[in-house]
């Protein structure tokens, strides 16, 4: 017989717009079993695995539609890889958190949720809840924080978003119903190098304590529908195999009824997976399970009743998501605001400003005043990152730099002036310096081409990357693919391509002379296919061009035979069915045409003339997406290129120095001293720009906070290295003191900036801290008063400094406050339970810590009041 819905009680769910309101919870699980009953071994087991790229296969026979899943957290890209429709770029997800306000990212799960509807999408692959272990991580700006209850504190609030549905688009009162959330990723990823093979060495305590923390307090607040499981193992068993976590903690200890679903290529093992609690094997269409599975069920190493309690996940997520109703009409609510709507752009730019965090502001510089010139400075003043790399990308309509967004607040008073180079790889040609060649239209050409050199397709593409192989699944594979794209500009021009392969590209000029032809052999480097997908290699050459020369590019893909490629490492077993042979044919293209800038010494001194002439020079600096990236991890926390010498020689020159940090993750600031105030603004999405000026002219204050702190030298951190060892084991060594509680505990150098830290632009002065109990739990009050000028928004964080030896401070509560100025409120912060435990691993349970004392703090580098606790 099939299983009932298996482990938690349905009816602690909290059923969607989207079902039957008059069906009871039992009656959910009997529909359920009742279509599992009519599955045969076969169709249950093709439920298991998707059917494309981002899609799941549908089965008319139970009424069960297709099911959608979108890459997040920064826009619901769509199903596409690249190239897809516009969609809105999100502020990123440490900028999100940096507000410290759980209705700012509610807010943005109801936007991700719209975003999905517009789609048809029903599952939302985020949030990302992993924590900043080490600054170095370079997936780091799509997760929250290093403090594990600061994400999940966040991740629980966007949840509620982006499953509470669609908010009534039309004013008739009608609802769409909600999206599910994936969080991800299960667990310890908190690295990229390796990410594929490495081990993450883990205490049961940090797992339990700091790690796993943000899932269970999603489950507990927020009940998210899914999961996703990660690439790496965990004390030597891979994430999608870890029957320990999915099914004993997860599924078993907190009740929890959702889907567990693998990363894209993560699943190594058949058995062993299936077994393991894992629920869904993606992508599809080939996997590690399919024939395998069924094969493994017949001989008995998976029983039938495992099988059917994966498809009771599968089917009561879409139940969730409207794809399995009885009525089969659309989950899918109409009339969602366009990406590059009003309501979106508003949105877009209050959230971005929102999480903005001020560091510095000796005399008060900011906000900008007066009426005097300015200089804007730097490559990331025009062209600002407003996102960052790998699955997280997407399409926008727009992207506005702070160039554009400061020119249109100050006009005629600002310069503009370029900075020094800030990237180490070429990039995909950008739009607006190429034109179609058939179509006109700005952007490219794409034709792929067959084996024997058949055109399969020919159309137009407004960004010049494709991928290959992976999410277009209704054509023929190709075996070549020609991008042709015609200048728009002349001049100095860098040239080449990105992605595996051999390279033919013709340069010919307006009058059909050719100008260039380079052959390029590019091998993909390292063993891990993630790397080689995600970060692949390119090739580029300088040329000087005329306007309207015309490029055409031809990729001949040379699959890399990752059997063979992994054979040869010493310390890597993959069984034979492992999912990551599957990726053996995605690949990437990519033209890059970019004009070439002035050179850096030309920049640096064309900068320190400006700012000697303003006065007051606003420098523009960060990261790019070759840093904070999927697929690869940074080696030092260094700004890229000149970029510390543009400051510093900036600031000799100007009265006044202003510097915006253009970067989601922290930077060493070595110029700290000779500045006059720092801000920084993260990847703040396509509305950047216009938020940046907002904040810098004093139209939005940045009331945000640190969620990482800011190490002061390369190595000074509680947890640094991201390398795992020669037998690819990273070592977790730090335990549970992550973050700022290494630092507190004396692990590493007192931090540049504190977690937690950030100025606004108000004045604070904490009062009558006193220690008090909410229904057992205990909470400490306090009299907060604004003693600036102007009204204020402050952020009171309630740190945790157990008696016990050995026990790591630890952020306990918060909320956040509005108070005008010169005005007086009263506050209560209350301690969540959850950070007032300790894992004993010596019989495998909760201890409740008692004693100790409480810490009110703008960050532990500014501790306001103590109060004792027993």
């Amino acid at each position: 017989m099939p299983a009932a819905l298996p482990v938690t009680k349905v009816s602690d769910m909290a059923e969607s717009p989207s079902t039957d309101s008059t069906s009871t919870d039992a009656q959910q699980r009997e529909a359920i079993a009742q279509a599992i009953s009519r599955l045969s071994l076969e169709d249950k087991v093709r439920l298991l695995t998707g059917e494309t790229a981002f899609t799941l296969p549908g089965n008319a026979a139970i009424g069960l539609a297709p099911l959608a899943f979108s890459d997040g957290p920064t826009g619901v890209r769509g199903l596409k890889f690249m190239g897809g429709d516009a969609v809105a770029l999100f502020p990123n997800a440490t900028l999100i958190a940096s507000s410290w306000d759980d209705a700012i990212a509610e807010e943005v799960g109801g936007m991700l949720s719209e975003e999905a509807h517009r789609q048809n999408i029903h599952v939302v692959l985020g949030p990302t809840i992993n924590l900043h272990r080490t600054p170095l991580g370079g997936r780091l700006f799509e997760a929250y924080s290093e403090d594990p209850y600061l994400t999940g504190r966040a991740a629980s609030a966007y949840v509620r978003g982006l499953q509470d549905g669609a908010p009534d688009p039309d004013g008739t009162g009608r609802r769409g119903g909600g999206t599910g959330a994936c969080l991800k990723h299960l667990v310890a990823n908190e690295s990229e190098i390796l990410r594929n093979f490495m081990n993450s060495q883990v205490s049961e305590t940090a797992l339990r304590e700091v790690y796993l923390l943000p899932f269970e307090m999603a489950v507990q607040d927020a009940r998210p529908w899914a999961m996703m499981a990660a690439y790496n193992d965990i004390n030597g068993i891979t994430a999608t195999e870890q029957d320990h976590i999915q099914n004993g903690i997860v599924k078993g200890e907190w009740g929890w009824d959702g889907l567990i679903m693998s990363d894209w290529f993560a699943t190594k093992r058949t058995v062993e997976s299936a077994n393991g609690g894992l629920d869904l094997v993606m992508p599809g269409p080939s996997g590690p399970w399919g024939e395998r599975l069924v094969a493994a069920v017949r001989r008995g190493d998976v029983a039938e009743s495992t099988v059917d309690e994966h498809i009771a996940r599968l089917l009561l997520l879409a139940r969730r998501t409207g794809a399995f109703a009885a009525d089969g009409a659309s989950p899918f609510a109409s009339g969602m605001p366009a990406p590059d709507s009003a309501e979106r752009r508003e949105q877009l730019r209050r959230i971005a400003s929102r999480g903005m965090t001020l560091l510095k502001n000796a005399d008060g510089v900011l906000p900008l005043a007066g009426d005097g010139p300015v200089a804007l400075v730097g490559r990331s003043a025009v062209a600002t990152v407003c996102m960052g790399g790998g699955s997280a990308q997407v399409t926008p309509p727009y992207q506005v730099t702070i160039a554009e967004g400061l020119s249109a607040r100050l006009g005629d008073r600002l310069t503009v002036v370029d900075g020094v180079a800030i990237r180490r790889r070429p990039v995909a040609a950008s739009a607006e310096f190429l034109s179609d060649p058939v179509s006109g239209e700005p952007g490219i050409r794409v034709t792929q081409l067959a084996a024997d050199g058949r055109e399969i397709s020919s159309a137009h593409s407004p960004v010049a990357s494709l991928s290959t192989g992976f999410d277009d699944p209704s054509q023929e594979s190709p075996a070549a693919v020609r991008l042709d794209a015609v200048l728009s500009s002349g001049g100095t021009v860098r040239v080449g391509g990105i992605g595996a392969g051999h390279w033919r590209l013709v340069v010919t000029g307006p009058d059909g002379a050719v100008l260039a032809e380079l052959d390029r052999d590019v091998t993909t480097e390292g063993f891990d296919p993630g790397e080689g997908i995600l970060r692949p290699p390119a090739f580029s050459e300088v040329l000087d061009l005329p306007e309207g020369s015309r490029i055409s590019a031809t990729q001949t893909f040379r699959p890399v035979d990752w059997r063979a490629v992994l054979a040869a490492q010493p310390h890597v077993r993959v069984a034979e069915e492992s999912h990551l042979f599957a990726a053996s044919g995605v690949g990437l293209a990519t033209l890059v045409a970019e004009p070439i800038p002035v050179s850096d010494d030309d920049a640096l001194a064309a900068a320190e003339d400006a700012a000697r002439r303003a006065g007051t020079a606003v420098v523009v600096v960060g990261l790019t997406e070759e840093d904070e990236t999927e697929a690869a991890d940074k080696h030092t926390l260094a700004l890229p290129g000149r970029q510390d010498e543009l400051v510093t020689r900036v600031a000799a020159a100007a009265e006044r120095t202003v510097v915006v940090v253009n970067a989601a993750t922290p930077v060493l600031m070595p110029w700290l001293d000779a500045v006059d105030a720092v801000l920084v603004v993260g990847l703040p999405g396509q509305e950047g720009g216009h938020a940046v000026a907002d904040v810098l002219t004093g139209e939005a204050e940045p009331t945000g906070r640190l969620v990482t702190s800011f190490p002061s030298a390369d190595g000074a951190a509680p947890a640094w290295s991201t390398q795992p060892d020669e037998t690819l084991t990273l070592d977790y060594s730090d335990g549970t003191a992550i973050g700022y509680r290494g630092y507190h505990a004396g692990d590493a150098p007192e931090p540049l900036f504190w977690f937690g830290a950030g100025l606004g632009f108000g004045a604070w002065e904490y009062a009558d801290a006193a220690l008090t109990d909410d229904d057992g739990v205990p909470s400490v009050s306090l009299t907060l008063r604004n003693v600036s000028a102007r009204d204020s928004r402050e952020v009171v964080q309630l740190y945790y400094v157990p008696a016990e030896a050995g026990q790591p401070v630890r952020l306990a509560g918060y909320t956040n406050v509005e108070v005008p100025a010169g005005g007086s409120v009263p506050v209560v912060v209350r301690a969540d339970p959850r950070l007032l435990r300790r894992w004993d691993e010596a019989d495998g349970s909760w201890r409740e810590l008692t004693g100790g004392e409480f810490l009110l703090a703008r960050g532990l580098g500014d501790v306001r009041a103590r109060v004792s606790w027993r």
